[in-house]
């Protein structure tokens, strides 16, 4: 199984009382979004399922896509990795996950696949971590496939 996490692009800041799930894109988010949506067309298989949090910010970078995507609450800024590995049916979904959320959650997550601890890995804004979950010699392996910053783009 691959998941992807893709962490929104950047985001307005919040001001004063106002709704942080209401942020929208910056305009370099909007570039952020647009080049790694472009990245990912061109690696992301046909059914790829993927879930967004209802955040406007991730709403935005999930749109570069220009693909279908559901709307998941447990995915919100105040969502945990466990809700999100569910969410994802990690390891044992037939379909690749893009995840589009939002940190510290997607370090969290990374980081626990990784290295079966949950540290506060930072990914960037606009940054995918990409992981896939395989077995060899009938041992489950968890391997980085790909990070990227929309920067390198």
């Amino acid at each position: 199984m691959d998941l992807i996490l893709w962490r929104h692009a950047e985001a307005s800041e919040l001001e004063g009382s106002g709704n942080d799930l209401e942020r929208p894109l910056t305009p370099k988010g909007e570039r952020q979004a647009q080049r790694m949506g472009e990245w990912l067309n061109q690696r992301l298989a046909h059914s790829t399922r993927i879930l967004v949090s209802p955040a406007l910010r991730c709403q935005q970078t999930a749109k570069a896509l220009g693909r279908k995507f559901k709307t998941l609450d447990e995915l919100a800024p105040d969502g945990n990795g466990e809700s999100l590995l569910k969410a994802a049916r990690w390891p044992d979904a037939n379909e690749p996950v893009l995840i589009v959320g939002h940190q510290p959650t997607l370090g969290l997550v990374a980081a626990y696949l990784l290295s079966d601890t949950p540290q506060p890995w930072t990914i960037k804004k606009g940054a995918v971590w990409w992981i896939r979950s395989r077995n060899r010699e009938d041992q489950a392996q968890v391997v980085l496939q790909a990070v990227q910053s929309p920067d390198c783009l």
